[in-house]
């Protein structure tokens, strides 16, 4: 059963909210009453949550862009002042996933990843904590980072999933005299199209534990259909986007006295990609 809480008068940002943990977030956050700013890039697929969030009586603002523009992203944080005059929560959800061995992978998925995964969450927080500090209300920063953070020879991914954890474990530490808090969501694997570029093989096992008969190329994405339908099927390996999104509610929901500096989120059994 869903989380609930009450974020009316909130305003909250959500990037990469076109699909996956990213639409789970925006779509829970605008279901308890915030007014979201939802930023990817597929306007169709953005209209679509936004319309299931004015639905159940939060409200939206859809932008279309790429976190690895760096005026784009500040232009998120002005986007929900002048639509509400407040940013309560930000969240750095967008992200970029290749497991390619280091000796075998273009030096193109590295600055793809660091771009996505690192320097935009830099941008993003940056002008998240000017625009909270102008308005002068609470904020809480949220960074989705992932379990491959906890690890040491988790590659390149992993090595920007820890830099998300320092510079989260940073900026709380920065932000000491100031009413704003920032939390580290990490989740194991989750249903999404973020591991599309995984091993053929693991692609090919979803697509068969969904019992869905379709073609599947490596860096497509999979349908909605069929990863809902993989994630029921192996549910003790593999989470729901809601599950993130239920975490992140938790998080943005508690008093402000209280501070939620990291939270693990496991499926209860483990999977390596």
């Amino acid at each position: 059963m869903p989380l609930t809480a009450d974020l009316s008068n909130h305003t909250a940002v959500v990037t990469g909210s076109s699909s996956g943990i990213g639409r789970a977030i925006a779509e829970r956050l605008g279901a308890a009453g915030a007014h979201v700013v939802l930023s990817g890039r597929t306007e169709e697929a953005l209209a679509e949550s936004a319309a299931r969030i004015e639905a159940s009586g939060g409200d939206a603002t859809i932008v279309v862009s790429d976190v690895r523009d760096e005026a784009a992203m500040r232009g998120l944080v002005e986007t929900a002042i002048s639509e509400t005059g407040r940013l309560d929560v930000f969240v750095n959800n967008a992200g970029v996933a290749s497991f390619t061995p280091i000796l075998e992978a273009e030096p193109d998925i590295w600055r793809l990843m660091l771009e996505t995964n690192v320097l935009a969450l830099l941008v993003g927080s940056q002008a998240a904590v000017k625009a909270m500090r102008a308005t002068g209300n609470p904020g809480r920063i949220v960074n989705v980072s992932s379990i491959s953070a906890l690890a040491s020879d988790s590659g390149v991914y992993g090595a920007t999933k820890h830099a998300v954890n320092v510079i989260s474990n940073t900026l709380r530490q920065e932000l000491q005299n100031d009413p704003i808090q920032v939390t580290s969501i990490m989740p194991g694997l989750v249903a999404t199209n973020i591991g599309r570029n995984v091993d053929p093989e693991v692609i090919a096992g979803l697509v068969a534990a969904s019992g869905m008969d379709i073609e599947f190329r490596p860096g497509e994405r999979l349908p909605d259909a069929v990863l809902e339908a993989a994630q029921a099927a192996l549910a003790q390996i593999i989470l729901k986007p809601e599950d993130v999104a239920d975490a992140v509610l938790y998080a943005v929901s508690l008093p402000h006295t209280v501070q939620i500096s990291e939270i693990v989120i496991r499926p209860n059994q483990h999977f390596d990609l």
